[in-house]
Order: C-alpha cells, then structure tokens, then sequence
C-alpha cells in the first residue's frame, strides 16, 4: 500500500469511532431524559385519590392473600384500622430501598392502631428468600403477578412498582402513590388518619 492510502485509511477509521461515540452520547441522553421524564411523572402522583370505583374497593376488601410463612391474610381482617397497603417486588430496586422506612414506620405507629401490609408482586420463592435475610415487623401477602392487576384496580394505571394506597378505619381509600415512598409521604398519611 501507498502511504497516502495508508493515511487515507487511519483517517476513516478514527472518522468512524467518533460517529458511533456521538451516535452513542444521543442514545443515551434521549434514554436518560425519558427516564427524567418518567420520574417527574412518578414524583408528580404523589399522595393524592384517583378515580377508583367504589366496587373496586369493595372487592379489595375480600381478597385474601397466602402468607409467605403458611396461611392466609385475609383483607378483611384489617377493615375498622387505618392501614396502608404497599405493593412490592425483590426485583424493585426502589421496592427494597423504601421497605425498611414502612418497617421503622409500622413499628413507631402500630401502638396507634395504624397498620401496614405488603403485598409482593413477585414469586414466592423469591419472597420467602428476601424475608429470609430481611425480615419485615408488618404482615406481607403474596400476591403473585396477579397483584398488578389488584393495584391497577385501586388506582395504579401505569402499573409501577412500588405501588401505595391508604384506607381509613372506615374503609374508604384515602390516597394513592406510584413510585417509592419517602418519610413526608408517610407523616402526611399519619395526619390524615389520626
């Protein structure tokens, strides 16, 4: 070969890098500015009662969930108490980053008749592992991958993990949150039930 075609040649490769480089940098600042957009959209349904029909709260209300230890929890059990529901998954980064909050939050308020309950979206097996090395103070139910279901009834349309409603001690839905709880969440849930 020449050494202008020699030239020639280094000079495409390195032009070629630096397209694929730039092509890159777009991909992933659109895929990063759709995630933005996804929080906002998230962070924006914070505690607040979306249209849920009043049937659908009902038929919460006998639902009954297997319990990952044996047994069964039974919705109605809990009617006459305050009590937030929290959907969660193993797979849900979020889910397990905001557990231990719930957790801390059920154990500082259970004197006070408050009550918390999850229901994992998620395998069992899987389940019955993470409560292995981390167990929870608050009764958990597996409602499989039928829970998304349940949670789109309450008011979850997007069918995002985690997933938070509220009912007061009448059995009415107070309010709803998609996407991960945070301590303000839960004082202001505390001043709407007490």
């Amino acid at each position: 070969m020449k050494n202008e075609d020699i030239e020639k040649s280094h000079t495409e490769a390195a032009s070629v890098p630096a397209v694929t480089a730039n092509r890159r940098n777009w991909i992933i600042g659109g895929l990063g500015m759709a995630a933005g957009l996804a929080g906002a959209l998230v962070a924006w349904q914070k505690f607040e009662p979306h249209a849920v029909m009043d049937e659908a709260v009902q038929n919460f209300w006998t639902q009954s969930f297997e319990k990952p230890e044996g047994g069964n929890l039974s919705m109605q059990a809990f009617q006459g108490k305050p009590l937030l529901i929290n959907f969660w998954a193993t797979w849900c980064p979020p889910c397990i980053e905001e557990l231990p909050l719930i957790d801390a939050f059920y154990n500082q308020n259970k004197s006070k008749s408050l009550q918390v309950i999850g229901l994992a979206v998620d395998q069992p097996s899987m389940v019955r592992r993470y409560l292995t090395q981390k167990p929870l103070s608050f009764p958990v139910g597996l409602a499989g991958f039928n829970g998304t279901e349940l949670g789109r009834t309450l008011g979850n349309a997007q069918s995002v993990l985690p997933f938070s409603v509220i009912f007061d001690a009448k059995g009415r839905l107070l309010a709803q949150k998609a996407g991960k709880l945070d301590q303000s969440d839960l004082e202001a849930w505390l001043k709407k039930v007490t």
